[in-house]
């Protein structure tokens, strides 16, 4: 009779806890993350996070804010009634078929609040992207019942929304604005671009066609509006500005998580994918249809990198300057009839 084999997950967590047990990995040094483990064992996302989720159960692995997840600390020697305390036990191959355990015991979850619910899942988002937030993984890194977060949040998709307010909402603005709209403006397009680099999933959340209606996001608006306001400009040239700007702003970081999603999907880091690209693209070069794209790529010896902290910062300036040339126009001239 055939015996069945361990599931992904399962061999992915009892690898990690190997190198854990024989001190590869050291309490405090970093795990490899949801997407290493897709690129490296070649599994979904879904199935990384129920690795690092069965090892965090097991007390391995800890997650850490701004860190990611890390090798737990080890218990002391002697326990405080002299004796050694128990050992952790990796997660063991013949426990329940559930890719989840149970939570350990005595865990408790009276503590439970809206706020540790959104803060895990902004760990999680921040760590291993949206796609491994779910209400079962947030439970499971809080170390309560799967169904727990439901008493606080009614769905997935509540709890992004609270996730995004909640970010948004790190960051606010000076009492006393600096002097200018352009200086204003300049403030609230990089106070953004920190909150969409801290958090790269942010930009996957809502379109432009269909706004988040979130009251932190509305403080960023705000923010841009009153800088707009009292130059003349009619209602709908200020919220086509305001829009313009925020559009520029988003489509920049809508390409952070992107691009780690590309690299956990293909393996290939930005540089390799494009190595890969080479004879594709020394093609296209070449060919007479493009002479104009053949000649300025010929002429970059060192290359052109894409850096989108440098691009963002790149655009801002002649964004700004093409406000400034509508803001100082005659009223008649600033929207087309």
């Amino acid at each position: 009779m055939a015996v069945k084999s361990d599931p992904p997950f399962r061999r992915i967590a009892d690898e990690i806890a190997r190198r854990i047990d024989e001190g590869e990995l050291a309490p405090g040094e970093r795990v490899p993350s949801t997407r290493q483990i897709a690129r490296d064992w070649g599994v979904a996302l879904a199935t990384a996070t129920k690795a690092l989720t069965a090892l965090r159960l097991a007390g391995l692995v800890e997650a850490r804010p701004r860190v990611g997840t890390v090798v737990a600390a080890k218990e002391r020697a002697v326990s405080e009634g002299g004796r050694p305390p128990a050992k952790r036990q990796p997660p063991s191959s013949s426990s329940s078929s559930s890719p989840f355990p149970s939570p350990p015991h005595g865990s408790s979850d009276r503590e439970l609040t809206r706020e540790r619910i959104v803060r895990a899942a902004l760990d999680i988002a921040d760590g291993e992207g949206l796609a491994a937030v779910s209400m079962r993984s947030v439970a499971a890194r809080l170390g309560v019942a799967a169904m727990s977060p439901y008493r606080y949040v009614n769905s997935k998709d509540d709890l992004v929304l609270l996730m995004a307010d909640a970010a948004f909402g790190e960051e606010g603005y000076p009492v006393e604005p600096p002097e200018g709209w352009r200086a204003r403006l300049e403030l609230g397009a990089r106070t953004l671009w920190r909150i969409y680099r801290r958090h790269p999933w942010l930009a996957q959340v809502g379109s432009l066609t269909r706004p988040l209606m979130l009251p932190a996001l509305m403080v960023h608006a705000e923010w841009a509006l009153a800088a707009l306001d009292g130059h003349g400009l009619d209602p709908a040239t200020m919220l086509d500005l305001h829009i313009l700007l925020y559009s520029y702003l988003h489509g920049i970081a809508v390409h952070l998580e992107r691009e780690a999603q590309a690299e956990a999907a293909t393996g290939l880091s930005e540089d390799q994918w494009m190595d890969h690209q080479t004879p594709a693209f020394e093609a296209i070069a070449a060919a007479t249809r493009y002479p104009v794209f053949g000649r300025i790529t010929d002429s970059l010896k060192d290359g052109y990198d894409l850096d989108l902290d440098t691009f963002f910062e790149f655009g801002l300036k002649p964004l700004l300057d093409g406000i400034a040339l509508i803001i100082e126009a005659p009223p008649t001239a600033r929207r087309p009839a």
